[in-house]
């Protein structure tokens, strides 16, 4: 089969188009800029285009799929010529249902989670050498590529996404998996771009729960009253099965989880984490992980990249670098890192970067979301506001939407790199929170502070 991938350069679109390849498919792609890792990776692969920029001459009618990247816009000169051809359109997630039609498929869906928990899923099946097709929104340890498709496999899991699905079509991610087996983590409102009420975000997580495979399997959140309300209140014929937070507790910096078995210390920390074990737990042993099993294999997961990931640490300090920018994922994070060090000084530094974050009208969500820390930081970068032609956004209203008063603001990147490498980190964890870098922050130096 030959397919071309219209903004190949993309962190999913580019492990779809090297597990395409490596399953013997003809794969050809274009984009107008690709950054690293997409770009060493496609090259590897000999997947790289020639050069950047979109040549309407490499649509043919020889190609049998095209699959469209959100990058691209409606007006891309690739797609033109492919619906002028009437050739057949993939949006990155219509494609992983088609190539899963006839698998069981494991959806994992949420507004916070959803790496994390997949990504527990496959540590403990690879573990015990279950071999599954997959796709996770993080690069994981002992796995080549986020996206792995087989013809043999019986089993596929999806991290769901409920992002729109391409430029030519709006619907969230998830709606179109029609999961066997899923999974809700929680639901915190997020993309407010897409999404304009909370109302309207969670409708979202219930057309999932109700596009459901008859006589499927929910695993959900029994804590979350959003998600405990979507899933119970749901007539679609689905079994339901809910979790909560495991018994645990902390000595000397380690957390154990309670057991059947006894205490097993574990890599990763904080409430938030130990409900997304919970639900992975649940997943597992309906895809025949018995529990015993996993928790011999979820003891040596040290958790997804970029989530709560330990960059540098010494006898005093530790350092932390969290994807963490919606209100409930940096208030789940900030209070993780002081339950777990509650003897150090935490000085939690958050980067209002996305498009939610940074808009006037939804900085109210962020109230109380860094109380748990020593010490907060927030910095965010005046050109981002302008680049999403967003309103501008004052340090006033970032101080009232936070509700702290002894909160430091930065705009400056230079004037925050400063401050964070004129601190005494003696007796502190300091845990950076972005999806993006703090204005050209090098993380590599970052580690020199312990």
């Amino acid at each position: 089969m030959k397919i071309h991938f219209i903004a190949i350069g993309g962190s999913a679109m580019h492990n779809l188009a090297i597990a395409l390849h490596q399953k013997g498919y003809q794969v050809s792609g274009s984009d107008d800029a690709i950054h690293n890792p997409s770009k060493s990776r496609l090259e590897k692969y000999g997947l790289l285009p020639n050069e950047f920029g979109w040549f309407p001459e490499k649509i043919t009618s020889e190609l049998e799929v095209i699959i469209l990247g959100m990058h691209a816009k409606k007006d891309n000169l690739e797609l033109l010529k492919a619906q002028e051809l009437g050739l057949k359109i993939y949006s990155y997630p219509e494609f992983l249902y088609e190539q899963s039609k006839n698998k069981t498929r494991v959806v994992i869906g949420g507004s916070h989670g959803k790496t994390t928990i997949t990504s527990m899923i496959l540590h403990v099946l690879n573990y015990h050498e279950k071999e599954v097709d997959y796709m996770v929104g993080a690069q994981l340890e002992g796995f080549e590529t986020m996206v792995h498709l087989t013809q043999e496999n019986d089993f596929i899991v999806l991290e769901g996404d409920e992002y729109l699905s391409s430029p030519i079509d709006m619907r969230p991610k998830f709606h179109l998996y029609k999961p066997n087996i899923a999974l809700l983590s929680g639901i915190a409102w997020d993309h407010i771009n897409v999404f304009p009420t909370f109302e309207n975000y969670v409708d979202q997580f219930r057309v999932f729960t109700d596009g459901m495979v008859n006589g499927g399997s929910m695993i959900y959140n029994e804590e979350d009253a959003i998600v405990k309300d979507v899933v119970e209140n749901s007539e679609n014929h689905i079994k339901k099965y809910p979790y909560t937070t495991p018994k645990y507790f902390i000595e000397n910096g380690t957390t154990f989880l309670e057991t059947n078995e006894g205490n097993l210390p574990l890599e990763i920390f904080g409430k938030h984490n130990l409900q997304n074990l919970a639900g992975a737990k649940w997943i597992c042993q309906h895809m025949g992980i018995d529990e015993d099993d996993f928790y011999e294999a979820i003891a040596s997961f040290a958790g997804a990249s970029k989530r709560l990931e330990k960059i540098a640490e010494n006898n005093t300090t530790v350092i932390f670098k969290d994807f963490a920018h919606s209100p409930s994922k940096v208030a789940a994070t900030t209070k993780a890192v002081k339950e777990q060090y509650a003897e150090r000084t935490v000085l939690a530094c958050l980067e209002l970067h996305t498009y939610s974050s940074l808009n006037a009208e939804f900085l109210a969500e962020y109230k109380g979301a860094l109380n748990a820390a020593d010490k907060a930081v927030v910095f965010y970068s005046p050109d981002a506001v302008k680049i999403k032609q967003l309103e501008e956004v004052t340090t006033i209203q970032i101080a009232n939407a936070f509700e702290r008063e002894d909160l430091i603001i930065y705009t400056n990147p230079q004037e925050f790199k400063e401050f964070l490498f004129s601190q005494n980190f003696d007796k502190t964890a300091l845990v950076l929170m972005s999806s993006g870098n703090y204005g050209g922050l090098d993380f590599e130096e970052v580690k020199n502070l312990v």
